[in-house]
């Protein structure tokens, strides 16, 4: 490797964040086994918090974000990895205590390694990235609590962004019929092209008054969104029907009532993308590339973005202005 590499450097200046691309040295980067020449990363609403001055995930400064990457193995002191070999790493504490993806190199520990499966590419694997391996996991903790295309109507809240636009490809590629909730009027082709059979005013599932219960609707739902809005599509819910619920954007209170639990015996299934165990996250990224695999992957590019671009694009990811997934290409 090369004796400097250029990496997003977030330092905090008293109270306010300079974010800046730098030239680097290896002896900056943390420890860990194995050293990734990161060829993509991708943009997740945890990296608008961590550019954020008000976004409390980084501690220290200076910092490199990214909670994704993919590239291959340039150096290893673990046997599993060699030098050329493709991987994936996300989650754990990559890009929130641990310098991240937007970086050419990552040194990480080889217990959060993914080696790419079969089938799918490293540019792939970041259009994908956590927002796709999160609204996988959410398909796959659904249909193990019963979810089956003939049981109606799957609600995908949030619809623009990562996740719903990725879980909205992946429910129409296993038969769904699937409704996309957005306040952008504008997307609705958008969102038709990724498989959504309805496209939804997200007032028609809150509308700014919360009931205890009300008129059955969906028989299951992806939530990236939470707070009020959640509390109102449960009471949507239809009888036995699952919410698999993974954001927070419109807050972390949840004003719902036992009703929807014990009345319709509804579940509200909690998706933890980040420490989700080695097992089933290889088992997911294997889906990813098998019969999960989406022939419309490219669709879900709104913008394949350079390191030199992310100082203006992340607060806009913060403040969601943005459609799908960014992909960041660190090849140039």
């Amino acid at each position: 490797m090369t004796n400097t590499f250029k990496a997003l450097v977030v330092e905090k200046e008293n109270e306010n964040l300079n974010l800046n691309v730098k030239e680097i040295e290896p002896s900056d980067l943390p420890e860990g086994e194995v050293l990734v020449k990161v060829k993509y990363s991708g943009i997740n609403y945890k990296d608008g918090l961590a550019a954020h001055p008000n976004g409390n995930i980084v501690k220290d400064y200076p910092f490199i974000p990214g909670i994704d990457l993919a590239g291959e193995v340039a150096d290893s002191k673990d046997d599993r990895y060699k030098a050329g070999d493709p991987v994936i790493v996300t989650s754990y504490e990559l890009g929130v205590s641990h310098f991240g993806g937007y970086s050419e190199y990552a040194r990480v520990p080889a217990k959060w390694i993914v080696p790419l499966p079969e089938g799918l590419s490293l540019k792939e694997s970041m259009i994908l990235g956590t927002a796709g391996f999160t609204a996988a996991l959410s398909v796959q903790r659904l249909e193990e609590n019963g979810l089956k295309p003939e049981n109606g109507t799957v609600l995908v809240t949030g619809a623009t962004g990562g996740v719903g636009s990725v879980a909205i490809s992946l429910l129409k590629k296993k038969g769904y019929h699937v409704a996309a909730s957005t306040g952008k009027d504008s997307e609705k082709d958008y969102l038709q092209q990724l498989g959504a059979a309805e496209v939804i005013d997200r007032k028609e599932v809150y509308n700014g008054k919360l009931k205890k219960l009300d008129k059955q609707k969906w028989a299951a739902a992806i939530d990236a969104v939470g707070g009020e809005p959640l509390a109102s599509l449960l009471a949507q819910m239809k009888y036995r029907g699952s919410v698999a619920v993974s954001g927070m954007a419109a807050g972390v209170e949840l004003p719902s009532s036992v009703f929807p639990f014990i009345l319709r015996g509804v579940s509200l299934l909690g998706i933890d993308s980040v420490y989700c165990p080695m097992e089933e996250r290889e088992q997911i990224w294997q889906r990813l590339a098998g019969d999960l695999k989406l022939d419309n992957l490219e669709n879900l590019v709104y913008k394949e973005a350079a390191l030199e671009e992310l100082p203006e694009l992340l607060p806009a990811v913060f403040e969601s202005n943005h459609l799908g997934r960014v992909l960041v290409n660190l090849e140039g």
